[in-house]
């Protein structure tokens, strides 16, 4: 990874938008460094431009994990799981957020603006940063996510 572990890119649509501000704000309430890769308003934008660069930029290893957000969560993680390296797993609970770290070494989180609280939001965001793969049998399953068929 070439910048610092310490340093999380988030992104968003529109419907996200509040949603990303809020989980920015407690992120460097907590000491991280912060790389927002837009969208920067609630006016009305299109997820694939602003979650493509975060995605990329994962899938590149110029960060270790990201964070984004859009009305549903669904666009933004099928955009972000257009690149082989990544893995966002969509989150609407807590319990899911661990899984998706602990089962599937998931490297973005995607969250539902519109259907989750901003404390639910923060609780899920914490839990993905601070929790490691498991590995083990599901080390297996998780190499064969990036390839194809």
């Amino acid at each position: 990874m070439s910048e610092s572990n310490n340093i999380v890119p988030v992104a968003s649509d529109h419907a996200g938008f509040w949603m990303k501000e809020f989980i920015k704000q407690q992120l460097m309430g907590a000491g991280f460094e912060i790389k927002d890769l837009g969208t920067y308003s609630a006016e009305s934008v299109d997820y694939p431009d602003f979650i493509h660069p975060l995605a990329k930029a994962v899938n590149d290893g110029v960060y270790e994990r990201g964070i984004i957000a859009c009305g549903s969560g669904q666009g933004a993680m099928m955009t972000a799981n257009k690149y082989a390296n990544v893995r966002a797993g969509l989150c609407w609970d807590n319990e899911q957020a661990k899984l998706i770290r602990l089962h599937n070494n998931a490297n973005i989180i995607s969250i539902p603006g519109r259907f989750v609280s901003l404390s639910d939001a923060w609780e899920m965001v914490q839990t993905f940063l601070n929790t490691a793969f498991e590995g083990g049998r599901h080390l297996a399953r998780v190499d064969k996510i990036g390839k194809t068929l």
